[in-house]
């Protein structure tokens, strides 16, 4: 049985007491000041136990921990305020075994709690693990002194040093009194290994924070010092900061009084610089307002360059830069005719559709020098930001005005002649739609009032001549309704010709340091290249092969002994290489079933080989070569066309029940789309019937109803010079297309011979080298073909049906 004592009791408000630990205590409370005069002086001790709330002045049983420490009494003081200053040092830990509240003080039954044996091995490894971390602790923590160490590091009882690193620790009080609670001196020892470990983990974490505030500290006050140095310099200097920003303000008020700025605008920059002027000099706001206002005042306000007006002279500067393109010069020269007669003119808008190579970028800056305009050009291909045109709005750090905006800022004129390059190359995503922003700048009736996101005023374009170009159509139709269209379809063979000779040849032999009687192209070597090395609309591939002929040139004057070189038609295939294309017919013969057609596409026209085959079957049609659903309906049409004149055209019309027939359009990488090959595809599927060859010498275009009229098409220009490359003799076209041969050029309508159809019998008898017989087809012959097929009248049976598949 345990041995019991009865002793006072001091409740402990924010500290834990533990044995061998000296701690002063201040006791200020009545019943703790009446149970240190009741201590029994034969033993001087008293129960130290800690209170579980410490905010509790008046605590009972249920208040105080169950275990505490008994303690003796060093040393006892009483100051004039009636608090006691007490000194004790722990002595053993103690249970509560019945507490008594005597009114004027606690006193209670206490039990000494034994110190266990340990075990040897994993006790004295846990002892040196935490003098060690202990050590680690003190140098984190400057609250420790330094002699507390060398204290700890001489104990060699297990629970002495666990109570004496319990008692240095600054850990919460619920963490000191589990220690005291524990019996096992393993476990206390493994219980202050833990709580250091985390304390020094938060002390470390401290000492970054610290030294990171520290250092911006430092920075700041370094920066307020030099900032403050600089001050006093200028001051002695007589250049004292609050002066240069007033000359600055200065400055920029007499740019806006100078600048012929709209009424709008000279409002808009005398608010900003009011704004200015109430602004801290180093306040980020400020900068945003100075850039604003040097954008605004660098703008041409009312900044407009001469116009040419000299017809005779703009008309020989365009013909010096471009050959052809008769059209484009024309309306040029209409708007300065007009301008010099009004004085004033809004900039019309042209937008240049054609295939690439064809000059339409170099035709722009022609353009500009023809009307002595300064040229601007702004590549829209890709674009997919509104912002590209209309610029960001000034809340967003970094912003800036439109492409328009910027280089009207570069030019420094407000009528520059602007060329929106690959106007039909434009993307939209979610940052907006960029053609839509275009509808404002490319309309004369709005584009007086262009208002830039950055800006936030009005800016007059009616001034500025636009000119777009673009490969195609393909663009939104408001975009379409604001410009005025002009087509460049290409250049026929005459015209590259002279092309090549006038500007590609000159050009090429300075790019390559060639002097003019070193290096000769005959014509018949460049009309050689242009038919057999480039087949294109425009001249891009062929300036290519005239480098590659310069090239060579330029190697074998320095390699062999010779001054000059001459290319000629004989001499071409050793300098350009294999020819890359045939020239004339697809044929040499004239073949059943095979028709050349005429096809439209981005780059310029091009030939369509249209070939049919038939063979043995159940009336099925089948169609391949890539074929989009409007040509695959086209050869639907003629499929029923032909068979609805079957008897007329010589074709007995029970083939078409044991007959499958099969059209194919070569070339099957390329898709191929369009009603266009109409009366081609009639022509190859009657001439398979019949058996009658179609002419070689002959293309066609055009579309076929179900009536065997012959309807208009598009880009029949693009089409013909395709065929005049191609060596083709004879062209059928509609009749209805008959008005567009007015813009064809002449060597064109010379060089092969263009017949307008209005029947499929008149394109049949001109393409067909020989003539269709009619056939007797009696009603009985009708009969029994129904009976055949198993259906009576007006019942043709579904082997009547042509299949495509």
């Amino acid at each position: 049985m345990p041995k019991t004592k009865t002793v006072p009791v001091l409740p402990l408000r924010d500290i834990v007491v533990f044995p061998d630990m000296v701690a002063p205590l201040f006791v200020g409370r009545d019943k703790s000041v009446r149970a240190l005069e009741m201590i029994d002086e034969s033993e001087n001790e008293i129960m130290l136990v800690a209170q579980k709330d410490a905010a509790i002045d008046n605590p009972v049983s249920g208040d105080l921990h169950a275990t505490g420490t008994l303690a003796t009494i060093l040393q006892l003081l009483k100051l004039p305020d009636g608090t006691v200053k007490v000194l004790v040092e722990g002595r053993s830990r103690a249970r509560l075994v019945q507490l008594h509240d005597r009114a004027e003080y606690f006193e209670a039954e206490v039990e000494a709690i034994p110190e266990p044996e340990p075990a040897s091995s994993d006790v004295q490894a846990l002892m040196r693990a935490v003098q060690e971390q202990f050590e680690s602790y003190v140098k984190l923590n400057r609250k420790i002194p330094p002699e507390a160490v060398t204290t700890i590091s001489q104990l060699t009882d297990p629970g002495r040093l666990a109570d004496q690193v319990a008692s240095n620790l600054s850990v919460k009080l619920s963490d000191k009194q589990e220690l005291l609670e524990m019996p096992e001196v393993k476990d206390r020892l493994e219980k202050v290994f833990s709580l250091m470990e985390g304390e020094m983990g938060m002390l470390q974490m401290e000492r970054k924070i610290k030294n990171r505030v520290k250092r911006q500290m430092e920075k700041t006050q370094r920066e307020y010092y030099l900032n403050e140095q600089m001050k006093a310099i200028q001051r002695e200097l007589g250049e004292q900061g609050e002066g240069s920003d007033r000359d600055e303000l200065a400055e920029l008020d007499q740019k806006i009084a100078d600048t012929p700025l709209s009424h709008e605008a000279r409002t808009k920059a005398e608010a900003e610089i009011k704004k200015l002027r109430q602004m801290s000099p180093m306040s980020a706001e400020s900068t945003v307002v100075r850039n604003y206002l040097d954008w605004l005042l660098s703008l041409p306000w009312g900044k407009r360059k001469d116009i040419e007006t000299d017809l005779v002279k703009a008309e020989q500067q365009l013909d010096d830069d471009h050959y052809g393109l008769d059209k484009v010069k024309e309306r040029i020269l209409e708007y300065l005719a007009v301008q010099k007669r009004t004085g004033r003119l809004k900039g019309p808008i042209l937008c240049l559709v054609g295939p690439p190579g064809v000059g339409k970028t170099s035709l722009g800056r022609s353009i500009a020098e023809a009307t002595g305009r300064d040229f601007v050009r702004v590549s829209l291909g890709g674009v997919r930001d509104e912002s590209e045109i209309r610029g960001h709005r000034r809340t967003y750090i970094g912003s800036m005005p439109g492409r328009i905006i910027q280089s009207l800022k570069k030019t420094k004129s407000g009528n520059p002649l602007f060329l929106l390059d690959e106007i039909d190359k434009m993307g939209m995503d979610h940052r907006g739609d960029p053609a839509s922003a275009l509808l404002e700048v490319l309309d004369p009736e709005q584009n007086s009032t262009f208002n830039d996101h950055y800006l936030e005023v009005d800016y007059d374009l009616s001034d500025v001549m636009f000119v777009t170009t673009a490969n195609s159509l393909n663009m939104p139709q408001p975009l379409l309704d604001r410009m005025e269209i002009i087509r460049i379809a290409g250049y026929t063979e005459d015209e590259k010709l002279e092309i090549t000779k006038r500007h590609l040849v000159p050009q090429v032999r300075g790019d390559h340091g060639l002097k003019e009687d070193e290096w000769i192209v005959t014509d018949e070597a460049i009309r050689d290249l242009i038919r057999y090395y480039s087949r294109e609309a425009g001249v891009r591939s062929l300036k290519r092969e005239v480098s590659r002929l310069a090239r060579k040139a330029v190697r074998e004057l320095a390699t062999k002994d010779i001054t000059s070189l001459t290319i000629t038609s004989e001499n071409l295939a050793q300098y350009a290489g294999v020819r890359k294309h045939r020239y004339g017919l697809a044929d040499e013969t004239d073949q059943v079933g095979a028709v050349t057609g005429l096809a439209w596409t981005e780059v310029g026209g091009d030939l369509l080989t249209i070939e049919a085959v038939k063979m043995p079957g159940r009336g099925a049609m089948k169609v391949t070569g890539n074929l989009r659903d409007v040509m695959k309906e086209s050869i639907q049409a003629a499929s029923s066309l032909v068979r609805s004149r079957s008897v007329d055209l010589g074709i007995k019309p029970t083939v078409f029940n044991t007959t499958d027939i099969h059209v194919h359009v070569p070339d099957g990488a390329t898709p191929k789309d369009g009603p266009s090959a109409g009366i081609a595809m009639t022509t190859a599927i009657v001439s398979l019937l019949t058996g009658v060859p179609v002419n070689r010498e002959v293309a066609m275009t055009g579309e076929v109803s179900l009536r065997g009229r012959v309807l208009p098409i598009g880009g029949l220009k693009e089409k013909l010079l395709a065929a005049l490359r191609g060596g083709i003799k004879t062209v059928l076209i509609p009749k209805e297309n008959e008005k567009d041969l007015d813009e064809i050029p002449d060597n064109v309508k010379t060089g092969m011979k263009i017949i307008p159809v209005s029947d499929i019998q008149e394109v049949l008898k001109l393409a067909l080298t020989g003539p269709l017989t009619p056939i007797e087809w009696s009603e009985e012959d009708e009969a029994r073909l129904q009976a055949s097929l198993g259906g009576g009248p007006g019942n043709s049976g579904d082997a009547d049906a042509v299949r495509t598949h």
